[in-house]
């Protein structure tokens, strides 16, 4: 049964309430303020970045510092805002001095990224970063991978280098620019599939064993 509008935004308005109240790890207590995600409910994009950083900790919004910056220029040069895609994190808290996730930490937190998946039922999903690219296609290297948009279990994943990258290695810049002026042309594959064969829900294409086909289309 397909969701309307109205129940997206109610089991969205849910699933925020939940992460603003969760204490499955330790995260959940050191954190200012949780940062479920945020954008428009029936986004054709999805871009899941690693975990919140300072900035994101303190406003409850994710990408809002420097890297956050530079992904609305890099959204700006397909014709894009942020408020057109939705905007989430693999861990919903910020590890203390912005260090790597845990296993248990992603472990825990993997549902509300199961749920959100399900509510958006996004075509196209951007990975960014390396803990997000494991997520969706686990044991491929992020240098190997990024821009080359693949099929796992029905749902486009676009895996990138995560804009924070591009912060500390400038070299990464113009291949971060490079690859994200890919995205328009897998969102435009994921329309023209929409429109000949029935959609598979996000939320059990996410949940399956990896079924992983690539299909460059550059």
């Amino acid at each position: 049964m397909t969701m309307t509008l109205d129940d997206k935004r109610t089991q969205l308005s849910v699933l925020n309430q939940g992460v603003g109240a969760c204490r499955a790890c330790p995260l959940g207590t050191q954190r200012t303020r949780a940062v479920p995600g945020e954008g428009p409910i029936d986004a054709e994009i999805m871009l899941i970045g690693e975990a919140p950083g300072y900035y994101e900790d303190q406003q409850g919004r994710p990408f809002v510092g420097a890297a956050g910056q530079f992904l609305e220029t890099l959204l700006a040069s397909i014709g894009l805002k942020r408020t057109d895609v939705f905007i989430a994190n693999v861990i919903k808290c910020r590890p203390p001095q912005n260090r790597d996730p845990l296993p248990e930490e992603i472990g825990a937190c993997s549902h509300w990224l199961d749920e959100q998946l399900g509510i958006i039922n996004a075509k196209v999903v951007v990975t960014l970063g390396r803990y997000s690219l494991q997520r969706f296609l686990p044991g491929n290297p992020i240098g190997r991978v990024h821009g080359q948009g693949r099929k796992a279990n029905g749902i486009w994943v676009v895996p990138m280098y995560h804009p924070a990258a591009a912060l500390h290695q400038g070299s990464l810049r113009r291949t971060i620019e490079e690859d994200f002026r890919k995205i328009p042309g897998y969102l435009a594959e994921a329309r023209r599939e929409a429109q000949s064969e029935p959609a598979q829900p996000a939320l059990a294409a996410a949940t399956a064993a990896p079924q992983v086909e690539q299909i460059p289309l550059f």
